[in-house]
């Protein structure tokens, strides 16, 4: 394959990417407007704990989605398997773009919302295990790291743009049009945006390392063949991912509901700071994916670990006092750049860990079921402390949990000198 088309191929598939994670983001951007109107309660908090769940709820289904598509990937290829979870992700968007209002339908306004994060998390637990190995697969063994970071490149950009689309409904449209109708806004995006995905992943390359397993008659993925194949590296993963998962979205879909909620900044400032800090953390995740190709990918995530459980409990303590937006921004930086750490080389990671019949499955599954137990409950369990006047326990939970996988990162072998992606 020609550099030329290698690149046209990661551009496709991360440009993919982008579109799936703004539908993905687009719900915790815009919680704060459409709450009230799905989850009528007593409090503030009270309403955000109840959207809290359901975007929970929408991680419990990722790994429904990691074992059906991601063994869906490794059968039909890389490229039918990111095809379909763009159709799913469409769907569960238009759902929540057209759902009325709890004043309209009561309690089947909650239960329609729930359906489409359902799809959603199907969707999105695919896209994870179909485009690390797609990024991972294309990219050459000494470009690997760099290549395959797009994936969180893409993510970022795609919450980015979905903060980006706040802002600029924050200052065109009243609070009160937001609240009544400007939050159906990104849904109806970002629908239309998956359809035009949806025409650009059929036009991508298959991996060679997927045609070569297919055309050698490999064994067939499946659930079973890898916890009882691959029992240490699918441990490995969720090892890895239940410290960097929670740590990125305390970062990133929690923070600006912390900014509000806890440091009292107005949701416009919140928006902002996030974005701005988000925008900052995509930029630098080439950098670290390079730099895993210099010097491995062990010294990268230890980098990550250390610093985490030293700086945890220390910036969150001061996010919460602090009532300075130039402030808010450095720490809020601070804290991404650390956890780049984890973000720019853990997909590429769980790739080279096995081998391409279950590559797609190896890295979806286990990711994904870690990911629904810490990831997906972030927004809720610091919500949940909040309620419960002890919020500066939340902060050592999320310390305790980067240090269960800095020690995943200290006894795993480095990747980059063992990979099982043999094919370029």
């Amino acid at each position: 394959m020609t550099p030329a088309r290698r690149l046209r191929n990661i551009v496709g598939g991360s440009a993919g990417n982008l579109v799936e994670w703004f539908d993905w983001y687009a719900y915790a951007a815009f919680t704060l407007y459409f709450a009230p109107l799905f989850f009528p309660a007593a409090s503030d908090t009270a309403e955000l704990l109840q959207a809290a769940a359901v975007f929970a709820v929408g991680f419990l289904m990722r790994p429904v989605g990691a074992w059906i598509m991601g063994v869906y990937a490794d059968r039909k290829g890389r490229k039918a398997g990111l095809t379909l979870s763009v159709t799913l992700m469409c769907t569960g968007s238009l759902i929540i773009a057209c759902t009325p209002t709890y004043a309209t339908i009561g309690i089947f306004a909650p239960g329609l919302l729930l359906l489409a994060r359902m799809l959603q998390g199907l969707s999105v637990g695919g896209e994870y295990g179909s485009s690390a190995t797609y990024l991972s697969e294309m990219a050459t063994a000494r470009h690997r790291g760099f290549w395959s970071s797009f994936q969180y490149v893409t993510l970022i950009s795609g919450q980015l743009l979905s903060l980006a689309l706040l802002i600029l409904l924050q200052n065109t449209l009243t609070e009160a049009q937001l609240s009544s109708w400007g939050w159906r806004v990104p849904f109806f995006v970002g629908a239309g945006l998956a359809v035009v995905v949806f025409w650009l992943r059929r036009r991508l390359d298959e991996t060679s390392a997927f045609v070569a397993e297919d055309t050698q008659n490999a064994l067939r993925s499946s659930a079973l063949l890898l916890f009882v194949k691959h029992p240490k590296e699918a441990l490995l993963v969720m090892g890895l991912t239940a410290g960097g998962t929670l740590a990125f979205y305390t970062y990133t879909t929690y923070l600006q509901k912390f900014l509000t909620n806890t440091a009292g900044f107005p949701k416009a400032t919140a928006t902002e700071i996030s974005a701005a800090a988000l925008f900052v953390f995509m930029l630098i995740q080439p950098a670290v994916g390079a730099l895993s190709d210099r010097i491995g990918r062990k010294p990268v995530m230890i980098a990550f670990g250390v610093l985490g459980v030293l700086c945890t409990v220390p910036i969150m303590t001061t996010l919460a006092t602090t009532t300075n937006p130039l402030t808010a921004f450095a720490l809020s930086l601070a804290a991404l750049v650390i956890v780049s750490g984890y973000t720019a080389i853990n997909a590429v990671v769980k790739a080279e860990l096995f081998p391409a019949h279950i590559r797609a499955l190896g890295v979806a599954l286990p990711y994904a079921i870690a990911n629904a137990v810490f990831g997906g409950t972030a927004e809720y369990v610091a919500l949940k402390f909040k309620l419960e006047g002890i919020e500066s326990a939340y902060f050592w939970y999320v310390t305790a949990m980067i240090g269960v996988s800095l020690l995943v990162f200290v006894f795993m072998r480095d990747t980059k000198l063992r990979s099982e992606i043999v094919h370029e």
